[in-house]
Formats: structure tokens, C-alpha cells, sequence
């Protein structure tokens, strides 16, 4: 796996950690959470997405996969934090509150546990590979 490089770690950790507080104070009614979340998404997406493995592990290959499928989860999960905040689609009210309102804790649950799924693995993938060198 590609290492980052320092400024590109911060960015990683930050982003995090602004997901983890945009997440957690939306459970307290403030308004600007979905806002920290979504940068928190858009800047530890980015970073993970710059990681990249160029060896053959067909195994590792597949993780890294469900890792950027986790990482489109979280911008998704940060769009509908926002929109359930208001009615940002135009939508009638029942189709609204039918397909839009409070789903992003779907797609964050969906996210996390492939994100948590994917990056046990490719330790673990990662571990038994430098053991075969």
C-alpha cells in the first residue's frame, strides 16, 4: 500500500475526526453538523482514496475496492445530513420525509462497517503477504 505522506496523514486524521464531531453533535440539534461532517468525509475520503495498492493480491485488490465503496457511502451519508435539514431536492413533503429525511444514518452505518470490514483485513492480508517475502 502506498504510504501517505505527512501533510496528507493530518488531512486523514482530521478528517476523522471532524466526521466523528459532525456525526455526534447532530444528535444535539446543531446546525452547522452536517457541515463539519461532510468536510470531515470529503477530506478523509480524498486522503484514503490517494492510498493505493499496485501489487497483484487479488485478495487486497477487492479490500481496497469495498474501502472506496465505504468512502462514496460517507460523501452520501454527508449530502443527506445536509438535505435533512431542509428540503434542499424541491421534493413534495411525503416523499420527503419518505426517502430523504434521517437516512444518512443508514448510509454512515452501511459506511462504517465496511470501512471497519476492509481495513481489518488488508492489516491482516498485509501481515500474511510480507511474511510470503
Amino acid at each position: 500500500m502506498k504510504q501517505l505522506n505527512k501533510v496528507q496523514t493530518a488531512i486523514f486524521l482530521l478528517g476523522a475526526l471532524l466526521m466523528v464531531i459532525g456525526a455526534g453533535t447532530t444528535m444535539l440539534a446543531w446546525g452547522g453538523a452536517p457541515y463539519v461532517f461532510s468536510v470531515g468525509a470529503l477530506g478523509f475520503a480524498s486522503m484514503q482514496m490517494l492510498q493505493r495498492y499496485e501489487g497483484s493480491n487479488f485478495v487486497l485488490r477487492r479490500l481496497r475496492r469495498i474501502q472506496l465503496v465505504s468512502d462514496v457511502f460517507f460523501l452520501i451519508s454527508g449530502l443527506l445530513m445536509i438535505a435533512s435539514k431542509g428540503n434542499i431536492f424541491g421534493l413534495s413533503y411525503i416523499t420527503y420525509m419518505e426517502y430523504v429525511y434521517n437516512k444518512w444514518v443508514i448510509t454512515l452505518l452501511i459506511a462504517a462497517i465496511l470501512q471497519l470490514y476492509s481495513t481489518h483485513r488488508i492489516g491482516h492480508e498485509l501481515e500474511k503477504e510480507a511474511k510470503k517475502l
